[in-house]
C-alpha cells in the first residue's frame, strides 16, 4: 500500500512540475515576442504561435498572450475576426499597466473595427487619448490609429484637433508630414477649405524643396482639387496645365487630370469641353486604372449623367445603373475579402482547438500512464489471461477465413455454372462481403494476407487488398445497381478513391475499416469525404449515403 502512495504522489508532482515547466517557457516566449513585436511582428507572431493557450493556467498569463497576439495582428494589419478574447487582456491591464493598457485598447478597438463596429472603436480610442501620465511614444500610437479611422468615416471637425495633437507629439519629419496630411483631411471634410489650402501649400513647398517627385506630383493634383471645390476653376485649370507641361500628356494620373478638367468645365457651364475630357479621361482609364478601373466609373457615370441632364433636361438609367453596379461591385469585393478574413480566422480558431485537444490528450495519456503504474502488479496476470484469449479468438477467425477460402475455391466459377438462384446469388455475395468486413474489423497481417488470396482467385488486385471490379460488382447486385448510377452520373466528377469510399459506406462499413480496406489513414478518408460532399452538392446536415440512395431511387 505504501508503495502504491508514493508512486501516486511521484506522478502527482511529475504532473505539477511539467505544468509549471510549460508555464515558465511559454512565459518566456512571450517576452521575447514582446521585445520584437515593434520592430518585427512577424517574427513575434510566429513565437506565439509555439504557444499553446489551453496550457496557460494563470490570469496573468492568458491575458499576456490574448493582448500580444491581438496587437500583432494589428500591427500586421491581419484579420482581427479571431481576437474578441483581447477584451479580456483589456481588462486585465486597466489600472495596473499603462502601456499595455494603452496597447490592448488599441487593439481592442482595432478589432471592434474589423467586426464592424467602428463608432465604438472611436470612442474607445478617444477614451484612451484622454488618459493620463501616457508615455507620447504610446499616445503617439493610439492617435494615428484614431486619426485614420476618423478620416475614413469622413470626420470634420473632430478630426482637425486629433491631427493638431498628433503633429506635435510627433518626432520623426516623415511622420509630421503624414500627421500634416491628416490635419488637411480633417479641414476638408469641416468644409474649412481656406485652412486646408494653406495646409496643402505647406506640402507642396516642402515636397518641392525635398525633391519628392510623387509627392509633389498628388499634392498639385489635390491643389488643383481643392481649387474646384472653392469655386477657382481657371485656377484649377492652370495647375493642371502646369502638371502636364511638367510630366507630359501620358503620365500616370492623365485620366483623372482630364477628369478634373471635365468637372471645373461642367462647373463653368462648358459642357462640351466637358464631354471632350470626360471621354479623354474615360478612354485613359481602361489602360491607367486596370482592375480600379471600376472605381473610376463609379464617378465618371455620375458625370455622364450630370451632363445628359445638361444638354438634354433627363437622366439616362443606364448611367445610374452603372453607378449602383459599380458601387456594387465594390461592395461584394469589400464583402468578399471580409469572408475571406473571417474564414482564416476560423481557421486559426480550428487549429487552437485542434492544439487543445492535443493537449488535452497528452494530459489523458499521462493520467493513464500513472495509473496504469499504480495497477501493473495487480493487472499483469488480467493482461496475460486478456492476450491468451485474443490469440484464441484469432485463430478461430483465421480457422473461419481459411475455411471460407476453401470453399471459395471450390465453388464453381461463374463461367462453369451460372448460378439462376437470385437468393443464392445474394448469399455469395454477402458472404464475399463478410469476408471483407471481417478483415476490416481485425486487420491483422495474417488477415489481410487472406483477404488477398481470397480476392486474386478471380482477378488481380493490383496490391490492393481486394479486387475493386469485383467489389463494385457485389455493390450492384446488392443495391439496386448503385456503383453503375454513381459512376455514370459522377464518374467524370469523382476519382477512384472516393468512388472505393463511398460504395464501401453503402455497405455500411465504418471509416475506420474504409481506412483499412482503401489503404489510406482515417485523416485522409474524413478529407475525401468533404470532398466528395462539396463535389456532389450534398447539404452540410444531410448524410451522404441517405443522399445518394435517395437519388438512385429517383
Amino acid at each position: 500500500m505504501k508503495i502504491i502512495i508514493y508512486v501516486l504522489t511521484a506522478v502527482l508532482a511529475f504532473a505539477i512540475s511539467s505544468c509549471s515547466k510549460s508555464n515558465s517557457r511559454y512565459n518566456r516566449y512571450m517576452d521575447n515576442a514582446e521585445k520584437v513585436m515593434q520592430s518585427n511582428a512577424d517574427s513575434a507572431l510566429s513565437i506565439l504561435d509555439l504557444i499553446d493557450p489551453s496550457e496557460l493556467k494563470a490570469d496573468s498569463l492568458r491575458a499576456k498572450y490574448h493582448y500580444l497576439m491581438a496587437y500583432g495582428h494589428m500591427r500586421c494589419d491581419r484579420s482581427m475576426i479571431g481576437d474578441s478574447l483581447v477584451s479580456y487582456a483589456h481588462e486585465y491591464y486597466r489600472g495596473k499597466d499603462v502601456v499595455r493598457d494603452v496597447r490592448s485598447g488599441m487593439a481592442f478597438a482595432w478589432y471592434k473595427f474589423w467586426i464592424g463596429d467602428t463608432p465604438d472603436a472611436m470612442a474607445m480610442l478617444d477614451s484612451l487619448a484622454g488618459l493620463p501620465d501616457v508615455p507620447d511614444s504610446i499616445m503617439v500610437q493610439t492617435l494615428r490609429t484614431r486619426v485614420l479611422l476618423g478620416a475614413a468615416e469622413y470626420q470634420g471637425r473632430e478630426l482637425v484637433p486629433l491631427a493638431k495633437r498628433l503633429e506635435s507629439l510627433e518626432r520623426d519629419s516623415l511622420r509630421k508630414i503624414e500627421a500634416k496630411y491628416m490635419l488637411l483631411t480633417g479641414y476638408e471634410y469641416a468644409g474649412e477649405l481656406d485652412s486646408a489650402l494653406y495646409i496643402l501649400n505647406e506640402l507642396v513647398d516642402y515636397a518641392r524643396k525635398n525633391k519628392w517627385g510623387d509627392k509633389h506630383f498628388q499634392f498639385e493634383m489635390e491643389r488643383a482639387q481643392l481649387l474646384t471645390e472653392q469655386g477657382k476653376n481657371a485656377e484649377s485649370d492652370a495647375i493642371i496645365d502646369e502638371i502636364f507641361r511638367k510630366t507630359g500628356p501620358d503620365n500616370g494620373a492623365a485620366d483623372l487630370l482630364h477628369f478634373q478638367y471635365a468637372i471645373n468645365a461642367l462647373n463653368s457651364g462648358d459642357t462640351g469641353r466637358a464631354s471632350r475630357h470626360l471621354a479623354i479621361a474615360d478612354s485613359l482609364a481602361v489602360g491607367l486604372r486596370g482592375e480600379d478601373d471600376a472605381y473610376f466609373r463609379s464617378y465618371s457615370n455620375l458625370i455622364h449623367a450630370i451632363l445628359d441632364f445638361k444638354r438634354t433636361g433627363g437622366i439616362k438609367l443606364t448611367h445610374i445603373n452603372g453607378l449602383n453596379n459599380r458601387q456594387g461591385e465594390r461592395y461584394n469585393r469589400m464583402k468578399a475579402s471580409q469572408w475571406e478574413s473571417e474564414r482564416g480566422a476560423l481557421h486559426q480558431q480550428n487549429r487552437a482547438l485542434a492544439l487543445k485537444t492535443e493537449s488535452e490528450h497528452k494530459t489523458v495519456v499521462i493520467l493513464i500512464i500513472g495509473i496504469i503504474g499504480l495497477l501493473i502488479a495487480a493487472g499483469a496476470f488480467w493482461i496475460i489471461i486478456t492476450r491468451r484469449q485474443r490469440e484464441r479468438e484469432n485463430e478461430e477467425r483465421i480457422e473461419v477465413l481459411q475455411k471460407m477460402v476453401d470453399e471459395y475455391k471450390s465453388a464453381p466459377s461463374a463461367q462453369e455454372c451460372e448460378i439462376s438462384d437470385s437468393s443464392a446469388l445474394r448469399s455469395v455475395m454477402l458472404k464475399q462481403l463478410g469476408i471483407i468486413k471481417m478483415v476490416a474489423e481485425t486487420p491483422t497481417e495474417q488477415n489481410r494476407e487472406m483477404l488477398r488470396k481470397i480476392s486474386s482467385i478471380d482477378g488481380e488486385t493490383n496490391g490492393e487488398l481486394v479486387d475493386w471490379e469485383n467489389v463494385y460488382k457485389i455493390i450492384d447486385n446488392l443495391y439496386s445497381g448503385f456503383y453503375g448510377t454513381l459512376h455514370s452520373r459522377y464518374g467524370d466528377v469523382l476519382n477512384s478513391k472516393e468512388e472505393q469510399i463511398i460504395v464501401l459506406m453503402v455497405a455500411g462499413f465504418s471509416t475506420k475499416e474504409i481506412s483499412v480496406i482503401t489503404g489510406q489513414t482515417t485523416s485522409t478518408i474524413y478529407v475525401r469525404k468533404t470532398s466528395i460532399r462539396k463535389k456532389l452538392g450534398v447539404p452540410e446536415k444531410e448524410d451522404i449515403v441517405a443522399y445518394l440512395l435517395n437519388q438512385n431511387r429517383d
